[in-house]
């Protein structure tokens, strides 16, 4: 039996039976020196376990504590009545854009606006050499004086007439002739008229005015150009900022669940969508690119009147209000439309989730606090940072908020109530 007989300089005397052995506390080879013979001989990895053990409890070092549990803070899942939204891509366009287009022939000599100024229905924008369309616009009032004076003689000359047949002293035929003459003459008042008035419409269209209100783009066209010799050339464009319309494609299943709401409100037909009383329930929200979530409401007020066979889906036109133009025409935006009620959702804060190849995941504290990896199916993301849980949690677990790289399943942990300073952040860190 083997028993230790001293324990001094690092070196160990282990007695086995009528021999003692002296050796290293931690041998570094095959081969210990015997004192009983001063022969070096290979000891068996018995002896050695034996000098090893029995010398380190000799010099009483102690074994080491187990590790502590890493800390880590839980909450329970929240519980409350969810919206479901469904996000959709669209475009924006411009209640009312106009063509700004040379409607008569000239140089075009003044431009009267600042390209990208908001510009007001029939103000000035261009003026085209106006002098050949003044001229044409006096000789036409000259052409309908003459015209009338000529009309004045036959009417004159009819009434003299038409007295002196009384007498005899003229013949029908005189008083029939100056009755025709006064009606060429009065029919050439008339055209004389419809000449000045063209020529007064020609004038005014030298000026070119915007025919809506809205945000003008630049001149297509320098100043100095002929411009309508072979069409009505275009000079620029004009469109309303405020409001504007929002096409998106809705599935058909979603418009008609809406069809359906409105019928229990009272909506009988669809053109009626664009009274007020109905606009909360028909609201949608728009994002762009560059923004954080929705920031825009509007509401729908169009409906295709047919389901595009192909897709499935419905062409919807939504108004969304735009008086700090931070939305232009054509931009590719996002549109969120709010769905069914999902009463009693649970809930858990986006920062505890976790991905892997299994899909999301959170870690849940159970018996003994052990951690346990429990993989989940998402729904929609609130604006406050928590994420819907559909499947995965019954909704009384504790789950890791803060400490996931220091939580490993198997293991236990030490939990401590998480603080709800800002559990809502969608991006706060792991670990």
């Amino acid at each position: 039996m083997a028993r230790i007989v001293t324990c001094r300089d690092r070196w160990a005397q282990v007695s086995l039976g009528d021999r003692v052995l002296t050796s290293p506390l931690h041998p570094n080879g095959e081969t210990m020196k015997h004192t009983c013979c001063g022969s070096r001989t290979p000891w068996s990895g018995l002896t050695v376990a034996l000098v090893a053990t029995f010398g380190a409890a000799a010099c009483g070092q102690p074994e080491p504590p187990p590790p502590t549990p890493p800390e880590v803070s839980v909450a329970t899942p929240l519980r409350r009545d969810v919206t479901f939204y469904q996000d959709f891509t669209g475009r924006t366009a411009s209640v009312q854009r106009a063509e700004v287009r040379a409607r008569v022939t000239g140089f075009l000599q003044r431009m009267n606006f600042v390209p990208g100024d908001m510009v007001k229905k029939g103000q000035l924008l261009f003026l085209i050499e106006p002098e050949p369309y003044q001229a044409q616009r006096d000789q036409a009032e000259a052409s309908l004086k003459s015209a009338e004076a000529n009309r004045d003689r036959a009417q004159s000359d009819l009434e003299r007439l038409e007295e002196a047949i009384k007498t005899n002293a003229v013949s029908q035929q005189d008083v029939t002739r100056a009755r025709a003459e006064l009606a060429q003459a009065e029919a050439s008042v008339l055209s004389s008229g419809a000449e000045l008035a063209q020529a007064k419409i020609q004038l005014q269209y030298t000026e070119v005015r915007s025919p809506v209100a809205g945000k003008v783009d630049r001149n297509l066209v320098d100043l100095g150009n002929l411009v309508g010799q072979t069409e009505a050339t275009l000079l620029t464009t004009v469109v309303q900022m405020d409001p504007l319309w929002v096409y998106f494609d809705l599935p058909e299943t979603i418009v008609l669940r809406m069809l359906a709401d409105l019928r229990k409100l009272g909506v009988e037909d669809v053109s009626d969508i664009r009274d007020p009383e109905f606009q909360e329930t028909l609201k949608f929200f728009v994002g762009t690119q560059v923004e954080e979530g929705f920031p825009h409401a509007g509401h729908l007020d169009f409906l295709s009147n047919a389901v595009d066979a192909a897709t499935g889906t419905v062409e919807v036109r939504g108004v969304v209000p735009n008086g700090d133009q931070l939305l232009l025409p054509g931009v590719f935006v996002r549109v969120r439309v709010p769905g069914r009620l999902m009463p009693n959702s649970i809930l858990v804060s986006e920062r505890s989730i976790g991905t892997d190849l299994g899909g999301k995941y959170v870690m849940v504290v159970g018996n003994e606090n052990v951690v346990e990896q429990r993989y989940i199916e998402l729904g929609p993301r609130e604006e406050d940072g928590f994420v819907v849980v559909t499947s995965g949690l019954e909704g009384d677990e504790s789950y890791i908020v803060n400490g996931l790289l220091r939580a490993r399943p198997g293991f236990p942990v030490t939990p401590e109530p998480h603080e709800d300073d800002d559990a809502g952040a969608a991006a706060g860190s792991q670990g």
